[in-house]
């Protein structure tokens, strides 16, 4: 189902006496095949009857629980990230103990939602790093090779590039100090615009910068001679992780527009001149 909705979740949790039964299907687990992975938080549905975001539960399910199957590791343009991973797994009639459930039923939407402020705070700050060790390396390589007769930090396309990724790197790192302040002082619902503004800034300018390091790298840019081609895939897929671009472009549109809302406080009167 569509992960940019996280209410189209279909993974039931349904409640049997003193155990709750799990079942269902999940794609880009991260993490499950690390060996030291123990447990899993599972969310999926405990009530479709509820409200839309009342709907969603979170259990703790041990990873040796019977019914567990992980079916496969998924790659990202051909990286496994092994052992880590981002498995397929399959729930099928897994029990567990109704002490499991975190908070209590219908709370796991707000659990999920506690937890992407920070989450993408950490992401934009990887990003941004991700960005700067690019324009070293690029930097490094345009000083370093010579075609034309000259270095090709000399030709003069890269003076352009290089000053525009300058200042996009400031430009997204301000705005990251921005909202991980705003989150500090006045709380993730009030920075909720500024949180959304760097999950698209941040990855959207460290891909246009690693790319055009790889650019200067020529074929060993997407090799992996350099870590260029694994940071790119990284960031690219940043802009579908915590939700897609679109999704946080769509609420920072709805925020904007409710800013100059225009509200009609009074029935306006013709006005009568007399003679």
């Amino acid at each position: 189902v569509a992960s940019s909705d996280a209410t189209n979740i279909e993974c039931s949790i349904e409640r049997d006496g003193n155990e709750y039964v799990i079942n269902g299907r999940k794609w880009w687990s991260s993490g499950a095949g690390d060996p030291r992975c123990a447990v899993y938080i599972v969310m999926g549905k405990s009530n479709p009857d509820a409200p839309r975001h009342s709907q969603q539960s979170m259990i703790i399910v041990p990873a040796n629980s019977k019914g567990v199957t992980i079916v496969r590791p998924l790659s990202v343009f051909g990286y496994d990230d092994a052992p880590h991973g981002h498995m397929e797994v399959l729930l099928k009639n897994v029990r567990v103990p109704v002490g499991n459930l975190l908070l209590g039923e219908g709370r796991g939407f707000e659990i999920a939602q506690g937890r992407l402020g920070p989450g993408r705070i950490h992401h934009c700050m990887r990003s941004i790093g991700a960005a700067e060790r690019a324009m070293e390396l690029m930097c490094k390589r345009l000083n370093s090779r010579i075609a034309f007769g000259k270095p090709v930090s000399a030709q003069s396309v890269w003076h352009e590039r290089l000053a525009d990724a300058r200042c996009r790197i400031e430009m997204a790192r301000l705005l990251t100090l921005k909202a991980a302040y705003m989150m500090d002082t006045v709380g993730n619902k009030v920075a909720k615009a500024e949180i959304a503004m760097i999950k698209v800034v941040a990855p959207n300018m460290a891909c246009d910068i690693i790319d055009m390091a790889i650019q200067a790298h020529g074929g060993g840019g997407v090799s992996d001679d350099f870590p260029l081609a694994y940071s790119y895939a990284n960031q690219r897929t940043l802009r579908l992780a915590d939700g897609p671009d679109e999704v946080h472009r769509m609420s920072i549109a709805k925020l904007e527009l409710a800013k100059h809302m225009l509200v009609k406080t009074e029935v306006e009167m013709p006005i009568t001149r007399g003679s």
